[in-house]
């Protein structure tokens, strides 16, 4: 995957049920159905408090093209992980005074 793609990613549009099911072509009914079914909490889907769920454009996307080859889907999951920046090297060096 090239860092275009990575970056992509990382940087990737959150959306509420209503943008996520018209995205996907379905309903929020169907939408619940596949959040409880198929999508990982954290990865595919977010919930911001207890009544706002936020929906990853890019991965919900991947997940639609690829979803009769698990492994390639899985490999964009950890492109995913492996771009946020809580799973990056930290910097080594001095340190400031």
């Amino acid at each position: 995957m090239t860092l275009i793609a990575q970056k992509s990613l990382s940087q990737g549009n959150w959306l509420d049920k209503h943008a996520a099911a018209n995205l996907l072509s379905i309903s929020t009914y169907t939408l619940n159905v596949y959040r409880k079914k198929y999508w990982i909490l954290g990865i595919h889907f977010q919930y911001l408090n207890s009544r706002t769920i936020r929906y990853h454009e890019q991965l919900l996307q991947d997940w639609l093209v690829n979803i009769c080859d698990p492994q390639a889907h899985q490999r964009a999951i950890e492109v995913y992980q492996t771009s946020l920046l809580s799973n990056q090297n930290k910097k080594r060096g001095r340190r400031a005074r």
